[in-house]
């Protein structure tokens, strides 16, 4: 079997994506991304689907901690051009495109990096910030959720 090992359209078009700027447990600012599923559409989007979807993004990154490990540099690439923000897969041709206040983007050039958070359930795409703090608290709790740090490209 044929192990696809650059992420599809079809799968970064399903994907929502939330920043925010935040404190690391060293006290330190660390920009923050979390990328989540969307609510299913389809007969086809289970949650185990969803969330076999989500570890294959994981693994596509280089592979991501659950949250008592250590974190891993992934090999997603962060590029920011002027106010607008991608976040690069390895071998893809195209990007996802983040949200990003200024504050965030200031925040990921000054530090070279954000950290990345791949959540394994899906989260409808209009969360705003007390239902994503929500959804991380329980994904947390649960052990849903995958930890790694995108730094930014060296090339556009």
């Amino acid at each position: 079997m044929l192990t696809r090992t650059v992420p599809d359209t079809g799968l970064l078009a399903s994907l929502g994506a939330w920043t925010w700027p935040g404190t690391a447990a060293d006290g330190h600012q660390v920009a923050h991304i979390l990328l989540a599923h969307r609510l299913g559409r389809t007969s086809h989007d289970t949650h185990e689907a969803i969330e076999a979807r989500m570890r294959h993004l994981a693994e596509i990154l280089g592979g991501l901690a659950r949250a008592k490990e250590s974190v891993p540099d992934t090999q997603g690439a962060l590029v920011t051009i002027g106010p607008r923000s991608l976040l690069k897969f390895p071998g893809a041709r195209w990007g996802l495109r983040l949200p990003a206040h200024p504050q965030w983007t200031r925040l990921v050039q000054d530090s070279g990096r954000a950290a990345l958070i791949i959540g394994l359930d899906p989260l409808t795409q209009s969360a705003d910030a007390v239902r994503v703090d929500a959804y991380l608290d329980t994904a947390l709790a649960a052990d849903r959720l995958l930890f790694g740090f995108a730094r930014t490209s060296r090339t556009a």
